[in-house]
């Protein structure tokens, strides 16, 4: 076979990705909780490959604070910080409020059906709540109100606001459980604006506060002051 017809190849992701892929998505699903010891040898182990892509995959994770390194103790699963919680929800509070009002004109019947359907779905998780589904299908609503955000770059800070916020807790609502039902009526009516055609300015609005509201009861929960947003 010539060049011109040369066969794609799709590489495998190395050892130490795939470390890095399973230790994140399990701190992020609270499966490994704070204080948790990451035991190199285990890990491995499960993974079938030395020690070192492994230690390449912590050191990733410690340089994004996911993961914490102390002599004679090895590497743990961070605490949550909760000034970084603060700074990453005010952030996010802003880029994805612009972002859902920039995505709403843009976003099809498909989209706002389907965007219903995760927050029904929202409302019958509170009849037995379990917080790490509940988060999951809360970042599922916001993803399909903000995707179709034409702006690149804001875009890509709602995605880089979300992958830290979801890396250094497995959920806010584990924290804060009775947040949970305020946050499905808070959808509804989100929803309600976009339907209604509201202004960009009133869809950006109302998305700013639900993200400030959620990040209100975090801190009233540890007894610190509202955010000033």
């Amino acid at each position: 076979m010539g060049r011109g017809a040369a066969e794609v190849t799709t590489l495998a992701p190395s050892k130490s990705e795939q470390a890095y892929e399973l230790l994140h998505e399990r701190i992020a699903k609270g499966e490994l909780v704070p204080g948790y010891r990451l035991v190199l040898g285990t890990i491995a182990a499960e993974l079938g490959c030395s020690t070192v892509p492994v230690r390449e995959a912590i050191r990733r994770l410690e340089a994004e604070g996911l993961v914490t390194f102390e002599r004679n103790i090895g590497a743990t699963v961070a605490a949550v910080d909760a000034e970084l919680y603060l700074h990453t929800m005010e952030t996010l509070a802003v880029i994805e409020g612009a972002a859902t009002a920039l995505a709403a004109p843009l976003l099809s019947a498909v989209d706002m059906a389907e965007a219903r359907a995760i927050n029904a779905e929202l409302r019958r998780c509170l009849e037995d709540f379990d917080p790490p589904r509940f988060t999951q299908l809360n970042d599922r609503f916001h993803a399909v109100l903000y995707e179709r955000c034409p702006n690149p770059h804001i875009l890509d800070l709602v995605h880089r606001g979300w992958n830290r916020l979801n890396a250094m807790r497995a959920s806010s609502f584990s924290h804060i459980p009775g947040r949970a039902r305020s946050s499905v009526e808070e959808h509804e009516q989100l929803l309600d604006l976009i339907d209604a055609g509201a202004s960009t300015s009133e869809v950006e609005k109302a998305a700013r506060a639900h993200r400030t509201n959620t990040l209100n009861a975090y801190l009233a929960a540890d007894g610190m002051p509202p955010s000033p947003l």
